[in-house]
This record gives structure tokens, sequence and C-alpha cells, in this order.
């Protein structure tokens, strides 16, 4: 199956970002500090969405709409009293020309929301933050699981050989790397 190709395939570049990350939320400790840290993911989010959008819709994945982030992340930084920032383009993104290479990096992006329960936890205990400034993180709730789910088994269906799954597995590396310069490259 191409979601456990993926897993296997990116594992390296997912925890390279993931170190990076955890150390930056575990070193918050103040609301502007989150705040911070919501601005990375909604520039790298932000740009990556609209890219993926160019060439991804409902018949290739009927939940499309309903798994974008950017507007979560703007409403936790207006929740929080933060400006929104500028969206990446250009070199700050992976190329994305085909929905093959979309779905690799949706493949990050919904991944994201597997750690994003753990993170939630983890910035309530350390801000106290209320409901309205954690939805991105909560994501999809009670019901990431399925959503998890029903995107592994819509990606599992999209390569139908080798030299498609090779697309979809360059495209979420380069995703996973992109967002790891974004994310060194604009935290202090």
């Amino acid at each position: 199956m191409l979601s456990d190709k993926l897993k296997e395939e990116t594992k390296s570049n997912h925890q390279q970002l993931e170190k990076v990350m955890v150390g930056k939320l575990r070193a918050i400790r103040s609301k502007e500090e989150y705040a911070d840290v919501l601005k990375l993911f909604y520039g790298y989010f932000g740009g990556l969405e609209m890219e993926i959008n160019k060439v991804i819709d409902a018949s290739l994945l009927p939940d499309n709409a309903d798994r974008r982030k950017t507007q979560s992340l703007a409403d936790d930084l207006q929740s929080l009293g933060a400006a929104v920032p500028v969206k990446a383009s250009g070199d700050d993104l992976p190329v994305l020309t085909s929905h093959l290479q979309a779905i690799g990096a949706l493949y990050v992006i919904e991944g994201s929301t597997l750690g994003g329960k753990i993170i939630s936890k983890m910035m309530q205990q350390q801000l106290a933050l209320r409901d309205n400034e954690l939805t991105f993180f909560t994501s999809y709730g009670n019901n990431t699981e399925q959503m998890w789910d029903a995107f592994k088994d819509a990606l599992n269906y999209q390569a139908t050989n080798p030299e498609q799954e090779a697309v979809v597995i360059a495209a979420a590396n380069q995703t996973f790397l992109k967002f790891g310069e974004w994310f060194k490259s604009r935290s202090s």
C-alpha cells in the first residue's frame, strides 16, 4: 500500500522536521511565542494549500475542501490578537504540478493532524489556552483518526504503478524538507 511506503520512505525527513518542531514547541512559554509558531504553520500551509488547490479537487479527493488548515490557523491567530502573515510561495514550497504531487504534499499536512492532538494537549498544559486558540492543532477533534484513515484510503488509490508512487513519495519528501527549511529560516 502506498500509505505504508510513504511512511517508510519519508521517515528520515519526517523525523528531522519533527525534532526541530518539538523542540520549538516545548520551549514556548507565552501566547506570543505560540502565535509565532502558528504564523510559521500559516505561512507554509497557506502557500502549500494554494498550490494543492490548483491541481486537486473533489473528484480526486471528495472531502478536499474539509481538509484545509489555513482558516483554522488564521482563526487561532485572530483569537490570540496576532497578525496573519504572508503565505509562502515560489522556492519556499515544493513543486506541485500534478494531483500525484499534491497527494504527496497532503500526506504531510494530513499527517500533522495526528501530532496535533498531542501538541494541543501540550500547549493547553503550558499556556492554559482556550479552545478557540487551539483549533488548528485540535483539527478534526474526535474524528482525527477517521479522517486520517479516509485520507489513506484515498491516497492508496491515487497511484497505480511504481512510477506514480515515486512521484507521490518525492513530493512528500520535498514537502517535509521545504517545511523544515521554512521553519528553521524563520525561527528565532
